[in-house]
């Protein structure tokens, strides 16, 4: 009786980097990555600007202790705010007041020679002056003292400023105190008005600051 034809084992061999099914599949792969990469961009629509990283008051120079990027979904009004693509120019200030954590708006930025207003310390009464921080809004009421009394007497407060910065508090009141029971503060006054403000000092006028409606101010 013939034996019959034994069939022999075929042993799998280690895939090569020189087979051609491998090389297909890699490059299968890594197109497929950077293509889902790409449609994964395409959707993010999200640019990058600048949000205020402490309250910003006119005046202020611009650079990375204020400033913090953001990026957000703007759509057609990607030009109103100040974009962080690309450098910040060195001589960009704050023309008016912008809030801790708000983006900051293309029109509120200009060069120093825009900057409408100049820093003036005033003496408050301290119990006026409680709660208000840097970037509060005040109105500037003054009190006149009446010319025609002998005692310490002041004629009906008047408006004389609406809607100013508080920029700058000092920790250390001792330094400008005249009395334990005023404070000083210093505000941001447009320029034509600086010489009103001084005057009502030198007059020795009641000086009273009240905080504009929903301005920045501390809890209580």
């Amino acid at each position: 009786m013939t034996d019959l034809p034994r069939p022999s084992a075929t042993r799998l061999s280690r895939p090569s980097w020189r087979d051609s099914r491998l090389v297909v599949g890699v490059v299968l792969v890594l197109l497929a990555t950077a293509l889902g990469a790409k449609t994964i961009a395409s959707f993010d629509e999200r640019v990058p600007v600048y949000a205020a990283a402490v309250p910003l008051v006119p005046g202020d120079r611009l650079g990375p202790e204020n400033l913090t990027r953001a990026d957000v979904t703007l759509g057609e009004g990607m030009g109103r705010y100040l974009s962080a693509a690309t450098a910040l120019a060195p001589d960009t200030f704050v023309l008016r007041e912008v809030r801790e954590g708000e983006l900051v708006p293309a029109s509120a930025v200009g060069g120093r020679a825009e900057v409408a207003v100049q820093p003036v310390t005033v003496r408050v009464d301290a119990t006026a002056a409680t709660g208000l921080v840097r970037g509060s809004s005040v109105d500037v009421w003054v009190s006149d003292r009446d010319p025609a009394s002998t005692t310490e007497r002041y004629l009906d407060p008047h408006l004389a400023l609406r809607s100013v910065a508080v920029s700058w508090i000092p920790t250390d009141q001792g330094r400008f105190a005249v009395g334990s029971a005023t404070s000083a503060i210093q505000i941001l006054v447009p320029r034509a008005e600086v010489a009103l403000v001084i005057a009502a000092q030198d007059r020795q006028s009641r000086v009273t600051l009240v905080p504009v409606p929903g301005s920045t101010r501390t809890a209580g």
